[in-house]
């Protein structure tokens, strides 16, 4: 009271000016706390629109997409609206969520969009907005599906581009629950689709790559990929044809869901090329390798060169150098899609210089293998995309050459070793003992049927040559042909018989062999019965 007192008989004693003075600042002062008031308001208000337009302008300048966003909300820390409007933002943190984003490729509303997001969400210093390039620590996405359009659909490389100078520059990428969709160029294929566990980008500045680390779900065999090295730039003129490069490392996959063949499949490398087309140099082992039918593991691995078109999962082999078990082949050829509906052709060149007969039949055949022996083999394997099992589609043409054969089952052994005896006139002679085999054969395999248009077996003193079918359905056999001996009739006798055979040995030495006869096996395969062919 003392003070108001005081303080009024001052204020009354003041000047008429003084006074006139003293209320102009104060009206003064009160105009500009509520111009800093309303500023504030009016500042703080525009941040979420800004924001918002700023999304946008990024997306559509970065990917040449048609942007729509359905909600967008912002939190900001309780701070003075006054510190953010003196402050102008900066070292306020705000957090950002988005939802429902789609950016449709050049405004196309035929295809799905480029890219469609979920959820996204980033932090960013307010401070940030009223720089040229703002700059955003980190970006999440979840639940992103990108779709790339067939390349055919693409424009071309001399089209008129996009300035895609990005407006905003961002460290870090995190993204889960992500699908890639290749769409084909035929609208009655089935897209391609991989499912992306978990992708981590980083460095995404203006125009330069990407470094990432991905983890994806392979569908076909299934099994996950690891994979991690360089993404783009981004051409959003042509998203196909944007570059990566990386290493990856593929585990546990399960060949057993293709038909015909079964085993844990392993393999990593290094790949080059764009979203659209890829090289891949690696290699890849299978432990337990097998074929169903047969049911032996053998080890198999390989290292290849391929090339993958990414639109439509065609493949070139340039070639693939392989080893199973202790035989080493090649493989060239393609797998490639010829028609709409998913199906496609196989089409293989396998050469195969110093193998063993062994190795192949352990994996072909069930139980141990009957022969060992080196082989040398060309082939050609066709599964045209049709309809029906890989048996009843399989083509195979092709020739090998079986040399210093040995049959691993006694009772087989001992009759080759009879043969070579009786052909080379000494039944008798115990020294002729594990004699090696020789065989060479033309083949040709269609509808289930093995054609051999020559088939040749040779040991010491005897030679056999031999044409015809081995039908895969009933597992029979109509092989007709000759067998031609060194010695005479005579000669594979001993004792009296000898002398009493002589007279007929002018009758069956015919074409430069001691004894010439024309022989057949037929019957099923598992008791095949040998015998003279009267009919010729």
């Amino acid at each position: 009271m003392g003070w108001q007192l005081e303080c009024i008989p001052s204020f009354r004693s003041m000047s008429k000016t003084a006074r006139r003075l003293f209320f102009s600042a104060m009206a003064a002062a009160a105009a500009i706390l509520v111009f800093l008031f309303v500023t504030a308001r009016v500042v703080s208000d525009r941040f979420q629109p800004e924001i918002r337009s700023r999304v946008i302008r990024y997306l559509d300048q970065r990917f040449d997409s048609r942007v729509t966003l359905g909600d967008l909300q912002i939190q900001v820390p309780k701070v003075s609206r006054l510190a953010l409007v003196f402050r102008r933002g900066k070292g306020t943190i705000a957090h950002i969520e988005g939802r429902n984003l789609s950016l449709r490729y050049q405004g196309r509303n035929d295809v799905p969009p480029l890219f469609k997001v979920d959820l996204f969400s980033f932090d960013l210093d307010l401070g940030m907005l009223r720089q040229a390039r703002p700059r955003v620590p980190q970006v999440t996405l979840d639940g992103m599906t990108i779709t790339l359009p067939p390349k055919s659909d693409r424009p071309s490389a001399g089209g008129a581009a996009r300035n895609n100078r990005s407006s905003v520059i961002i460290d870090k990428i995190d993204i889960s629950h992500a699908r890639l969709v290749l769409l084909p160029n035929k609208a009655d294929a089935k897209p391609l689709d991989f499912a992306l566990t978990e992708i981590h980008l980083s460095s995404a500045g203006v125009g330069q790559q990407l470094g990432y680390q991905a983890v994806l779900t392979n569908p076909r065999p299934p099994g996950l990929i690891h994979s991690q090295g360089k993404f783009g730039p981004w051409k959003s003129e042509s998203p196909g044809d944007t570059p990566m490069e990386g290493d990856y490392d593929f585990s546990n996959a399960d060949l057993g869901v293709f038909e015909g063949i079964a085993g844990i499949l392993h393999s990593s490398g290094h790949f080059v090329g764009s979203l659209s087309a890829v090289r891949a140099r690696g290699e890849a082992t299978v432990p337990d390798f097998r074929l169903k039918n047969s049911g032996n593991r053998v080890p198999l691995e390989a290292q290849y060169d391929v090339l993958v078109d990414g639109m439509n999962g065609n493949t070139i082999l340039q070639p693939v150098h392989a080893r199973l078990r202790n035989t080493a082949f090649e493989t060239s050829g393609g797998v490639i899609k010829h028609e709409a509906g998913g199906r496609r052709a196989i089409n293989l060149d396998v050469v195969m210089r110093n193998g063993r007969i062994e190795d192949l039949l352990l994996l072909a055949a069930k139980g141990k293998p009957f022969m060992a022996g080196s082989i040398r083999m060309n082939a050609k394997i066709s599964i045209p995309a049709l309809a029906g099992s890989v048996k009843e589609k399989l083509f195979l043409m092709g020739n090998f050459d079986i040399a210093q054969g040995e049959f691993l089952r006694d009772t087989v052994q001992q009759k080759i070793d009879e043969l070579s005896r009786r052909g080379q006139g000494r039944p008798q002679d115990r020294s002729v003992d594990n004699v090696f085999s020789r065989m060479t054969g033309t083949f040709r395999l269609q509808d289930q049927v093995m054609n051999f248009s020559r088939l040749s077996f040779a040991v010491p003193g005897a030679d056999v040559g031999l044409h015809g079918d081995y039908l895969m359905v009933n597992d029979t056999l109509d092989f007709h042909g000759d067998l031609k001996l060194q010695a005479k009739v005579s000669e594979m006798l001993s004792g009296w018989e000898r002398w009493l055979a002589k007279p007929i040995d002018p009758f069956f030495a015919k074409n430069g062999a001691g004894t010439f006869l024309r022989i057949q096996i037929v019957g099923s395969a598992a008791k095949p019965e040998f015998g003279l062919d009267h009919k010729r």
